[in-house]
């Protein structure tokens, strides 16, 4: 009887998970070319850019509240308007290289109403190089 009503439970808890998942009607992010992007080595002096492109795979209207660098010497911009289900947005970013020395990795935090991954409070992208002389 005990067995029953375990393998009962377990089905039910999956059936459940199934569809919660399924119900998940949030905007959610989907970055072409990954969260990360690599400079590589870059002459110290003019802005290093780059635009990450993204596609809203969520439900809902992926609306962007805030996006904070870690440090002053990373510029942003990003789409102000709500970017549609199935639609592509843009977030630019722009590394002050005069500011930097050597090998450096920025962090980027997004504010949105987009699914996070693993609990986490704001989305997070990342820039990585090296400035060089």
């Amino acid at each position: 009887m005990k067995k029953l009503i375990l393998t009962l439970l377990c089905i039910l808890t999956g059936f459940s998970a199934v569809v919660f998942a399924q119900g998940d009607t949030r905007a959610q992010f989907k970055f072409k070319g990954g969260e990360t992007h690599d400079f590589g080595k870059v002459k110290k002096g003019p802005v290093a850019e780059h635009t990450f492109e993204f596609v809203n795979t969520g439900k809902e209207p992926l609306i962007i509240n805030d996006v904070t660098p870690s440090c002053s010497c990373t510029k942003v911009e990003w789409d102000k308007q709500p970017i549609l289900p199935g639609k592509v947005g843009h977030i630019t970013l722009g590394v002050k290289t005069s500011e930097l020395t050597g090998v450096f990795n920025k962090s980027v935090y997004i504010r949105s109403n987009a699914v996070v991954p693993n609990g986490e409070k704001r989305y997070t992208i990342y820039l990585k190089g090296e400035s060089v002389e």
